[in-house]
């Protein structure tokens, strides 16, 4: 049994300019104490089937982590437009962010994301030269894939699950990356089709406490 479950992720911009920041609102719930932070990276994924071209655009630790439900907003920088190919660019990518516990991945929420001109014209005809990335805009599909990971918490013996089944792009092997409907029309299977729903109360946050900057709950 997981230790910490992912309640919402929010898209403060969405859509956006694709040279500005990510900026998330990640609620959790944790159901029992923890003696080390959490960890949440997010990740820009260009191309499946060149992992090496993933982007690892921010990192941050959370802690410490009161039991209940907490909340915090992520900001990671935009992708940097050297690392991916032009062929690339535009059309369909993907944003991965993680959460690990002592090094362990235990959940990998991943959203598709559009890339395509501020003018409509450019998109059937893209103009001639390189790609001008002041123009370009990115939208974030609102339904995401989740996938879960057991670990070793502190207060179970289950053993963490084997590196293999921790890959570092989920997305690598789903076909329906390459060529997916226009405007995110379907998504590919989950392994969790939701996140578990939030509180009836409307605190997203312990009482009392402020919502901290990403890297300083």
């Amino acid at each position: 049994m997981s230790i910490v479950n992912i309640r919402s992720v929010e898209f403060v911009n969405n859509p956006a300019k694709f040279t500005d920041p990510y900026i998330f609102r990640v609620t959790f719930e944790c159901i029992a104490p923890l003696k080390d932070d959490l960890e949440w990276r997010l990740i820009y994924v260009s191309s499946p089937d060149h992992q090496e071209l993933d982007q690892e655009l921010d990192d941050c630790m959370v802690g410490p982590v009161p039991v209940g439900v907490n909340s915090f907003e992520f900001e990671g920088d935009p992708p940097n437009p050297k690392s991916i190919p032009p062929e690339d660019v535009l059309g369909v990518a993907a944003i991965i962010l993680t959460a690990s516990y002592r090094g362990q991945e235990f959940v990998r929420v991943g959203y598709y994301q559009n890339t395509e001109y501020d003018i409509p014209e450019w998109n059937e005809s893209p103009p001639d030269g390189p790609i001008q990335f002041g123009r370009l805009v990115r939208s974030l599909a609102e339904k995401p894939r989740v996938t879960r990971f057991s670990i070793k918490w502190d207060t179970d013996g289950s053993a963490p699950a084997p590196a293999a089944a921790q890959p570092s792009n989920s997305f690598a092997s789903q076909s329906s990356f390459a060529s997916p409907p226009s405007q995110f029309g379907a998504q590919p299977s989950y392994q969790s089709s939701s996140f578990s729903p939030p509180p009836v109360n409307s605190s997203l946050q312990q009482p009392g406490a402020p919502v901290p900057p990403a890297g300083s709950f």
